[in-house]
């Protein structure tokens, strides 16, 4: 048994809890991880978050926020922020992405895209960190310097590196001029889970920012785990710029609003297939480079779709990426 399971489990007798089963819940990309507490027919989750590496006051503080906006978020019962330790309502253990089909995707979607325009009305952003310029390049360079150069060991040239410099340019712009509300940033299959009232469950938020307001919805429809026809997906968008419009929470037309939602696309899934890459070999989680090529593809779709990324798709083509990932993988 590790320390940690060691020091979690005296905690939760020191409140209490006896004759209780501990399993494993979930890890994510952090180095948080999760354990379902049983006792009889009650389960509640334990979140470890070492303290020195995930902190967990910004995770209780948006937990608040989203409960208070009527939102199906954890409720701390409580906490142990010197160990790092969270008790919390347990929301279930079916994923959206476990379940999202054919069949059931309309719903789902409904209840996701509902539960989204909710969260960007009712919960401010007013105290939270911006999605400023300096953030979003950041997570950009995480293609730079862990799936290119780390991953396939690939050095820009002068000119590739001129293209890479301006596709960044583009984005920044384009992430900036959009309105700027509540972004959970994790809004995807993997972080919903589906539950019977006040679907769905919302999880992982707590690294919520100030930021763009396509974010969460491109996050959710062109998700790293699960794809759908191109079409199907813009069809969803414009239903909820439909309803985004309605609420005033922006006011230009649906082609300008596509163009923030690809646009916004290519940023975040460069950001993800820097992570997917870092996971791999920094972390020895090699599970992640399975979900590469199909973050690799939306790159690959959007920026022959808008004019503004054609670097970025004469980029893809000439260093051949994606047949470089897909034959390291295999």
């Amino acid at each position: 048994m590790s320390d940690r399971l060691q020091q979690m489990e005296r905690w939760l007798n020191s409140l209490g809890y006896h004759n209780y089963t501990l399993t494993s819940a979930s890890e994510d990309a952090s180095f948080r991880s999760y354990q379902r507490l049983q006792q009889g027919t009650n389960s509640w989750v334990v979140m470890d978050a070492p303290p020195d590496k995930e902190p967990c006051d910004c995770f209780i503080e948006i937990a608040n926020k989203l409960g208070q906006a009527g939102l199906s978020a954890p409720k701390v019962i409580n906490q142990n922020l010197e160990l790092g330790f969270l008790l919390l309502t347990d929301l279930g253990s079916t994923p959206y992405l476990s379940v999202l089909n054919a069949d059931s995707k309309k719903a789902l979607y409904s209840d996701a895209l509902a539960a989204l325009l909710r969260m960007q009305v009712n919960v401010t952003s007013l105290n939270l960190a911006k999605y400023n310029r300096a953030l979003l390049s950041r997570e950009m360079d995480l293609f730079h310097d862990w799936f290119l150069t780390e991953l396939l060991g690939i050095r820009l040239n002068v000119s590739q590196q001129k293209q890479w410099v301006s596709i960044q340019q583009a984005l920044i712009l384009n992430a900036l001029e959009q309105p700027q509300l509540f972004v959970h940033r994790d809004y995807h299959s993997r972080n919903l889970m589906k539950i019977d009232t006040g679907n769905p469950g919302i999880i992982d938020f707590q690294d919520a920012v100030s930021g763009p307001i396509t974010y969460d919805l491109v996050s959710m429809l062109r998700d790293c785990y699960i794809d759908w026809p191109i079409d199907e997906v813009e069809l969803l968008a414009l239903e909820y710029y439909r309803a985004a419009k309605a609420a005033k929470l922006l006011d230009v037309g649906p082609q300008q609003f596509l163009r923030w939602f690809n646009l916004m696309g290519v940023q975040r899934h460069l950001k993800a297939v820097g992570i997917f890459s870092r996971l791999n070999i920094r972390d020895g989680k090699s599970g992640y480079l399975n979900d590469i090529p199909r973050t690799l593809n939306y790159l690959c779709q959007v920026s022959e779709l808008e004019p503004d990324m054609t670097g970025l798709s004469n980029l893809i083509v000439e260093l051949n990426l994606s047949e470089r990932i897909k034959a390291m993988i295999e």
